[in-house]
């Protein structure tokens, strides 16, 4: 018990000080602590492409330090984004392996293999309501309901399509800069209620690159400190066989509060593609609390 207690300061105090590494929008080769169970509820405001209106998606989650080397997500969601009414999407689990650590005082790195798996319950394309104009006869116009088909060609497991991936993650930590990049290959599948469509490519090519920079607290006196850490992210991919392919960038603040509980502030937006998405800005807010020694 004598231990627990003396390594509990220990633990908080190396979460605090990596900070840095605890990205945003991607996840780093770095596990949580072993025994420890984290809470997650994310969500997403997407401004979509077809009428500029706005759209919801709300991603619950728990997180397991399952081991030393393991860690474990379960994430459900939820949206109005097919629908005019909130409703239950999917569901996905997502394991991470750290095979390889080197560290060192004030630095380290990582290495670490990760698979995910997404079941979802989307249409694979859009059927959205508005108003077209026709000529009224008279030489004017008037306006009638219109329904359009919007079919995205992303690979989106997070909510939007069913499917696989797996691949490979690295991360860097020197003081108060942690560098990572990752790489994966991603496989659409049919949705619970709708098969891949013509056109959707099946096949995905994933990476990242993610840089993080502790801002503050300039020096650590105690773990209890309020730490402020600004990230910048790059995620794109590309579509073997289909000529397509999209880079987005996404700037993040973050702050952690009592190294256990965290605020995620972040906007991503395109930088270049040129496949069908249904939404290339987003908005996200996500809250995460932490419980050490649990099991």
């Amino acid at each position: 018990m004598k231990k627990i207690i003396w390594a509990l300061p220990v633990l908080l105090f190396c979460a605090a000080t990596y900070g840095q590494e605890l990205y945003v929008n991607t996840e780093p080769a770095s596990n949580m602590a072993s025994g420890s169970i984290g809470f997650r509820v994310l969500a997403k405001l997407y401004k979509m492409n077809y009428n500029n209106s706005f759209s919801t998606r709300l991603e619950p989650e728990v997180m397991l330090g399952a081991g030393r080397r393991w860690m474990i997500h379960f994430a459900g969601y939820g949206s109005d984004m097919y629908q005019k009414k909130f409703r239950i999407e999917g569901a996905s689990l997502y394991a991470k392996y750290r095979f390889y650590s080197r560290d060192d005082v004030h630095e380290h790195f990582r290495i670490a293999a990760f698979s995910k798996i997404s079941v979802i319950n989307n249409p694979q394309e859009l059927l959205a309501e508005g108003k077209k104009n026709i000529p009224d006869g008279a030489g004017g116009y008037t306006q009638v309901p219109d329904t359009t088909l919007h079919k995205s060609e992303e690979f989106d497991i997070d909510g939007n399509n069913s499917g696989i991936l797996a691949g490979a993650v690295a991360t860097r930590l020197i003081n108060k800069v942690a560098i990572s990049a990752s790489a994966s290959y991603g496989y659409r599948l049919s949705n619970f209620n709708d098969r891949v469509q013509p056109g959707q490519p099946l096949h995905a090519l994933n990476y990242t690159a993610s840089v993080g920079y502790l801002l503050l607290p300039r020096e650590y006196t105690s773990y209890y400190q309020t730490n402020v850490n600004l990230y910048m992210e790059l995620l794109g991919a590309t579509f073997p066989g289909k000529g397509k392919s999209y880079a987005d960038i996404a700037p993040a603040i973050q702050f952690i509060f009592k190294s256990i509980a965290r605020l995620d502030l972040s906007y991503r937006t395109g930088l270049a593609g040129n496949i069908q998405r249904l939404s290339n800005h987003s908005f996200m807010v996500r809250l995460e609390y932490n419980l050490l020694n649990v099991f």
